[in-house]
């Protein structure tokens, strides 16, 4: 993993920019592994994402479900967002499926060290959400597969 880089986030605009920004060089077999505390941004810049994608319409927190499914078409590329928050062991989320879900599919992984991570992967974009004010900042840690492809 190469050198990690912030990104003022200061208003929702910001957010949605920079999640389309992300989704523009996003391709099957990423993950975007998003971090931080409660209430940091995660699900919000997961919706822009997704939204940047093409999707149109609710996009739930998968709190409780776990992963959500969004396919393609009439997504540039399939995604299967998560949040593992809810698992107790790392374990769960081969229990669930987590592989078959990530087979031709962005994953955008919510609480990523609740699955044991993915930072290790050369296809994961590590992403830290840390609010400041009213605004966030992201710190931005792109794997070896995001080198070149990060505007």
């Amino acid at each position: 993993m190469s050198e990690a880089t912030r990104v003022d986030l200061p208003d929702l605009k910001a957010m949605s920019d920079f999640g389309a920004r992300i989704a523009a060089n996003a391709r099957a077999g990423d993950v975007v592994a998003l971090e931080g505390g409660l209430g940091a941004g995660k699900t919000t810049l997961a919706r822009a994402f997704l939204s940047a994608l093409g999707h149109e319409g609710e996009v739930p927190s998968p709190t409780f479900t776990i992963i959500e499914t969004y396919d393609a078409p009439p997504l540039r590329v399939a995604v299967a967002h998560a949040d593992f928050y809810r698992l107790e062991d790392p374990s769960e989320a081969l229990e669930i499926g987590l592989d078959d879900y990530r087979e031709g599919a962005v994953l955008i992984a919510e609480w990523p060290d609740h699955a044991g991570g993915f930072a290790h992967e050369p296809s994961c974009l590590s992403i830290l959400l840390e609010t400041r004010g009213q605004g966030r900042v992201a710190v931005v840690k792109p794997g070896a597969d995001w080198l070149g492809r990060m505007p």
